[in-house]
């Protein structure tokens, strides 16, 4: 377990390691005042985990399902403030663990499939589509969990790994690309990516510095395309997996992100101030992706200027969580 405490009050985060959600996890923990340890947790199998849906619906609890089930009387002996947790892959066992050592259960992302009034929190998109309940707080985003340090420890590094320098970053009208890739709702091809890098380049002010980033799920091709542009900073990802978006959130006047990166939207919405453009690289037709476009669009979070503040929100959550 890693101890990040804040204060005299921890919860216990148990993760499904996906990096996304145990830093959402992360950022609940901190808005409720707590630190926090991590507890890796995974179903043993597919048919197991289906299966939970089933007998939650019962009332049925089983941590045997799990490939490591926690210790409880270990855990028991932490006195942890509350159990959270972010994903499917966590919803049942933070829900049983809480009522296991008798504390609240706080998870993010909606648990669509099992009974929401059994958790003391949800803290869900609005993408996401959930039930008004007055456990529900719904939320216009990811969470974020970085903060000032995160931010300005991200431009000292990007300073070093780049050629530019402070003086020339601060001074300059920086716009910045984030290119993830394609998934089940989204596409991305080279000559859809060359009309909008095109089109980037031409609407910017003379003298624009240009910084683009592609992701681990960039499409090889595009990849080679966006390196042929006259950026001022390329990270390409296949060639180097450092990551500059901490700074291009605090230092880009515009920030470009595809559509479907839902983490890196949240993130470019939520800090920094720069204007953020949604790519739109999504298959026709609804889909929770285009969504939360649309939702951010109208909040004047995306093609504007517009920082999401969900103060209300967490004020909500500590309060349903006891904490």
């Amino acid at each position: 377990m890693n101890d990040s405490r804040l204060c005299g009050r921890k919860v216990l985060i148990l993760t499904d390691g996906k990096i996304g959600h145990e830093n959402q996890s992360r950022a609940f923990a901190r808005a409720l005042g707590c630190g926090f340890d991590i507890l890796p947790v995974r179903f043993k199998g597919k048919f197991v985990k289906a299966a939970s849906y089933l007998l939650d619906h019962f009332g049925i609890g089983c941590l045997g399902f799990f490939a490591n089930p926690p210790d409880v009387a270990a855990l028991t002996a932490e006195g942890y403030a509350a159990v959270v947790g972010t994903g499917s892959g966590t919803f049942y066992a933070a829900k049983l663990l809480a009522r296991r050592l008798g504390v609240r259960c706080g998870v993010v992302l909606y648990p669509r499939g099992y009974r929401i009034s059994t958790f003391n929190c949800v803290l869900a998109p609005a993408f996401d589509r959930p039930a008004k309940a007055t456990n529900v707080v719904e939320i216009p985003a990811n969470l974020v969990a970085a903060d000032a340090a995160f931010y300005e420890k991200g431009v000292a590094d990007f300073l070093a790994h780049s050629a530019l320098s402070r003086d020339v970053v601060a001074s300059c009208h920086a716009v910045a690309v984030i290119v993830g890739g394609p998934n089940a709702c989204s596409t991305m091809t080279v000559d859809w990516m060359k009309g909008q890098l095109d089109t980037i380049f031409a609407s910017q002010p003379a003298g624009s510095s240009f910084w683009v980033t592609t992701s681990r799920r960039t499409p090889p091709d595009v990849e080679a395309l966006v390196d042929s542009y006259p950026w001022n900073y390329k990270l390409i990802y296949s060639r180097d997996s450092f990551n500059p978006i901490p700074a291009f959130v605090s230092l880009a006047k515009k920030l470009y992100v595809t559509a479907e990166s839902t983490g890196m939207l949240s993130e470019a919405c939520t800090s920094g101030s720069a204007e953020v453009v949604a790519l739109d690289n999504l298959r026709p037709g609804p889909s929770k992706f285009r969504r939360f476009v649309e939702s951010l669009r109208a909040g004047g979070y995306v093609d504007g200027h517009r920082k999401i503040d969900i103060s209300v929100q967490f004020a909500s959550a500590r309060q349903l969580m006891g904490l």
